[in-house]
């Protein structure tokens, strides 16, 4: 067990023993090695540096109630992945690869895994990038498929806390037949100017509508947008820009064990005021509560300033609870490592 101090830690890059490495040349991918070197050396000429042919993941592994380690929802992070690859021409990570690489990096690096009940995980991050050298714009001849770990602390320690959210009316995060579908460093390059404009605004988060019309809400720069009706409905943007997130995906499904009317649909700007509670939601925190959307002169009241909606609360402690063995996998989520 290394020396950390586990109640310290927050969310943000560790260095730990190794990451795992594969390239691709020829139609083919190598075995994978682990690497102990924490840097990448690649050719000027890589098209990830020229063209943006780069993706990538995130997802968790949790020391769970009965000390075993399990990555929650593997598979689905790596199907993601193809898509990603796919639509910027890059060789595609079989998922099976990506799950094995995923549990050898966090194998390898166990011993940076926070304890059950320190409210700690795993985060995992693996990234897809073209390393072959291309100066004409076209896809590369080599890619390189890396996994990397680190501990990191509970998003928000003591609870979670609602923040206040900015419409962003003046710049668009992905254009209706873009690439918001899909997990590539572009779409958070495009989002960084407003989001330290938001900052400095005072909130800590910005929410997008549509790029064409501007009256459908489409998702925060980060995190796709949820709403719970007044009857208790959970509801969700249904947008060919908005990234498939696995966490809304396992919140979908939550929602509906638990018993509630599940939507994906459009969701126009004017219906914020009616839901009872609102929230981001990414593999982070979960959920992030929203208690105030801000657009223009005009200023929503989205739930409690002081604390977490019921419905919420309920979603984020089923999720957690199965993420940390508390509560059955009836759904077959996590992955014994």
């Amino acid at each position: 067990m290394q020396n950390i101090d586990w109640a310290s830690l927050g969310f943000s890059y560790m260095d730990t023993h190794c990451h795992i490495r594969y390239v691709w040349r020829d139609g083919v991918w190598s075995e994978g090695e682990l690497v102990k070197e924490p840097y990448l050396k690649m050719h000027i000429a890589a098209s990830c540096l020229h063209y943006g042919q780069e993706a990538f993941e995130g997802l968790k592994a949790f020391r769970c109630k009965d000390g075993k380690v399990r990555i929650f929802r593997p598979h689905a992070n790596g199907e993601r992945l193809i898509g990603s690859a796919r639509r910027t021409c890059m060789a595609p990570v079989p998922v099976d690869m990506f799950v094995d690489a995923v549990k050898r990096a966090v194998k390898a690096n166990e011993d940076f895994m926070p304890p059950y009940g320190t409210g700690g995980s795993m985060y995992i991050r693996p990234l897809l990038l073209g390393t072959g050298p291309q100066i004409g714009v076209a896809p590369a001849n080599e890619y390189t498929f890396l996994v990397m770990v680190m501990p990191v602390g509970p998003y928000y320690k003591g609870g979670l806390k609602p923040v206040r959210a900015l419409v962003v009316d003046e710049y668009d995060r992905a254009a209706p037949h873009g690439t918001g579908d899909i997990k590539i460093g572009g779409n958070y390059a495009a989002s960084l100017y407003a989001h330290e404009e938001a900052k400095r605004a005072g909130y800590p988060v910005e929410l997008y509508l549509d790029a064409k019309t501007r009256t459908f809400i489409e998702e925060f720069a980060t995190s796709n947008f949820i709403g719970i009706t007044k009857d208790g409905t959970y509801v969700t943007p249904d947008s060919h820009s908005v990234l498939p997130s696995v966490t809304n995906d396992t919140l979908k499904q939550i929602a509906a064990d638990l018993g509630m009317k599940v939507e994906v649909r459009p969701v126009p700007f004017d219906e914020v005021k009616e839901f009872a509670e609102v929230a981001a939601c990414g593999t982070a925190v979960v959920v992030t509560p929203i208690c105030e959307i801000t657009r223009g002169d005009t200023v929503i009241t989205t739930g409690d300033p002081d604390g977490c909606g019921p419905v919420l609360q309920k979603l984020y402690d089923t999720v957690q609870g199965i993420q940390y063995g508390r509560l059955p996998d009836t759904h077959g989520w996590c992955v014994e490592v």
